[in-house]
């Protein structure tokens, strides 16, 4: 199905649609939906990310001499890198444990809405199943409902004979 018809029509669905697709067997799982990531910055197989690096100091491709200057400004720059790589590390380690506990509960949500699937499953059989009973029922209901007919009938027949028997005797 096009975008523009599914634009079109997705106001005009109902549950009876919903219900005959399910009855006939279809679905309505666009894989799509199902294996879109959860954000469009997201790592994954068709969006790696960038390759960008991090570096402090150019590349020394060729030897040379540096001053005192530039040797002690190159040991404190050194230290504090030193000391913002640690708070990198600690961040990133952060980040992990954030992304972590985000997967067990998308994953913890996603068991709910598995078991929710099944149970409605499970809910449907019984439904038909019942209504499978209640439909080998009404045969039988037919058969009551020609006798309560046939009854009903005898009846009226036994007054009529009988108010014909009143007048005779009049």
């Amino acid at each position: 199905m096009g975008i523009l018809a599914r634009i079109t029509s997705a106001g005009k669905s109902s549950s009876n649609n919903n219900e005959s697709s399910l009855s006939t067997g279809g679905h309505g799982i666009d894989k799509n939906r199902v294996l879109a990531p959860t954000d469009p910055t997201v790592i994954n197989p068709v969006n790696a990310g960038n390759w960008e690096t991090v570096r402090t100091a150019v590349i020394n491709d060729t030897p040379r001499y540096y001053t005192k200057i530039e040797a002690d400004a190159l040991k404190q720059l050194s230290k504090q890198k030193r000391e913002e790589a640690r708070q990198a590390k600690r961040a990133y380690k952060s980040l992990k444990s954030l992304e972590e506990a985000d997967a067990q509960v998308h994953t913890a949500h996603r068991g709910y809405i598995k078991g929710v699937a099944s149970q409605e499953l499970t809910k449907k059989r019984a439904d038909a199943s019942t209504a499978r009973h209640l439909h080998t029922l009404r045969p039988e209901y037919a058969r009551l409902g020609f006798g309560l007919d046939r009854a009903e009938n005898k009846a009226q027949q036994r007054i009529e004979e009988l108010k014909a028997k009143i007048k005779e005797s009049r």
